[in-house]
């Protein structure tokens, strides 16, 4: 699948070059204050973009929370507090648990109103849309986990009926998916395809792409890589996408740009640890690549007690991991991506890439802060944040949608893979998605 980028969003002012020179000097946010610091001009002010933000869930720790309370309240940017120059003035919440700070959020927010549909906060209870970007935040919430482990988060719903109200309204805006597309494949392609269709910009998926990185280092453009490893932790159909997508960002950016996945491998239990041990057939390069990984890792669980910086072998390994995942990703050019889950092991998302002619491993931690022990504040969500703001003033997705349709069709692929206990699958829905990564690296900088 060949990228075809939309046309920008009419309505805005702001320059694709513009918004990504402010990105690769320091972000949106920072280019704008300086941009204010400059000598009033006496031009009209440009309309500031009206956001509908879809959510299922708004408590202390969602997604939804995370990401629209930075629209409305601003969050830490470049030693400053940023402020979006847009406006969320339409919300709809799908489930009101306990700890719901809806109600909160509209009476310390008088522009924002809470309307009882989807199609309502889109039109603002008007008979066409009547907003300039749409964020979509499917993650969280009581909802149908089926017997393939497939946690049936609404993303397609609130996809399908936004879309609806474009149609009928005759015009797009940009929107944003938080997360994975889907659980379904087929409405994964579905979202892609009405996306280019009706040409709105469409951004999706994980967070851990534009977090920091420690130590700072970003695959250098049109890098030959020979293999890739990412170590995570988390389940089926959750955190798994997020070693996906840190998986992807790194080597998307390789010689050729992003081919395609041709076939996907899925494992469990032993034939994990197999897989990295040399002795039982496994490859020495995945094992070093892989120990890499570990040693990036800041929440590495010491196989010995009482010794803090014991380094485990992969007895004492297997040991900790309950239920150890391996992915492994067959790329058209030859490239093999995989990504271990290791529960127990580790409480953290690491990469480590093997580049020709470069004798050293190169690693790094995409740093989660906020989420370990005794921190409070989530600002990995900041990143993210600014990316999707950049969208909705300039009308274009700063990265390809076509990164997050990938990885959700790798996730779909080993979701099945486990569940019907076949260890590989030819993917040719797969192996047609190319496209070419900004060259611009987009990770946040210290």
């Amino acid at each position: 699948m060949d990228v075809k980028e939309p046309d920008p969003a009419p309505g805005f002012a702001w320059t694709r070059r513009a918004a990504m020179g402010a990105m690769a000097a320091g972000a949106v946010g920072a280019a704008r204050g300086r941009a204010e610091a400059q000598p009033a001009v006496a031009t009209t002010p440009k309309p500031r973009p009206r956001i509908a933000a879809i959510v299922t869930c708004y408590y202390k720790t969602s997604h939804g929370q995370g990401i629209v309370d930075r629209f409305m309240d601003g969050y830490g940017w470049q030693g400053g507090h940023h402020r979006p120059a847009l406006d969320v003035v339409s919300l709809y919440v799908d489930q009101r648990p306990k700890g719901d700070l809806t109600d909160e959020r509209v009476a310390r927010h008088p522009g924002l109103k809470v309307y009882p549909t989807i199609a309502e906060a889109l039109t603002r209870g008007g008979p066409t849309l009547d907003v300039d970007g749409v964020a979509l935040i499917g993650e969280h919430g009581d909802y149908l986990r089926d017997d393939r482990g497939r946690m049936h988060y609404p993303r397609y719903e609130f996809f399908k009926q936004t879309v609806d109200v474009f149609r009928k309204s005759g015009r797009s805006v940009p929107v944003f998916n938080d997360k994975h597309l889907s659980w379904n494949w087929d409405w994964a392609k579905e979202m892609v395809a009405t996306s280019r269709e009706l040409n709105f910009p469409f951004l999706a998926g994980s967070s851990l792409p534009l977090t920091w990185r420690i130590p700072e280092y970003e695959t250098p453009p049109d890098a030959p890589i020979e293999e890739a490893v990412c170590v995570g932790y988390g389940g089926v159909d959750s955190y798994d996408f997020h070693g996906l997508e840190s998986l992807q960002c790194f080597v998307e950016r390789r010689r050729g740009g992003e081919t395609g996945v041709k076939a996907v491998e899925a494992l469990r239990g032993a034939d994990v640890w197999k897989a990295l041990d040399p002795a039982s057939g496994g490859s020495a390069r995945t094992k070093a690549l892989f120990d890499a990984c570990l040693c990036r890792s800041f929440r590495l669980t010491s196989p010995m007690p009482g010794y803090g910086n014991a380094f485990p072998n992969l007895e004492q390994a297997a040991k900790l991991v309950p239920d150890p995942l391996l992915y492994r990703l067959h790329y058209n050019d030859g490239l093999v991506g995989s990504l271990f889950m290791m529960s127990g092991l580790v409480a953290d998302f690491t990469v480590a890439l093997k580049l020709e002619d470069d004798p050293a491993i190169r690693s790094t931690q995409l740093y989660l802060c906020g989420i370990s022990p005794n921190q409070t504040l989530p600002n990995f969500f900041s990143p993210l944040a600014n990316h999707i703001e950049a969208m909705f003033l300039t009308g274009r997705a700063p990265y390809p949608v076509e990164r997050t349709l990938l990885t959700s069709g790798v996730l779909c692929t080993a979701v099945d893979l486990l569940a019907e206990k076949r260890g590989r699958a030819e993917t040719p829905d797969l192996a047609s998605i190319v496209y070419q990564a900004p060259r611009e690296s987009q990770y946040m900088r210290s």
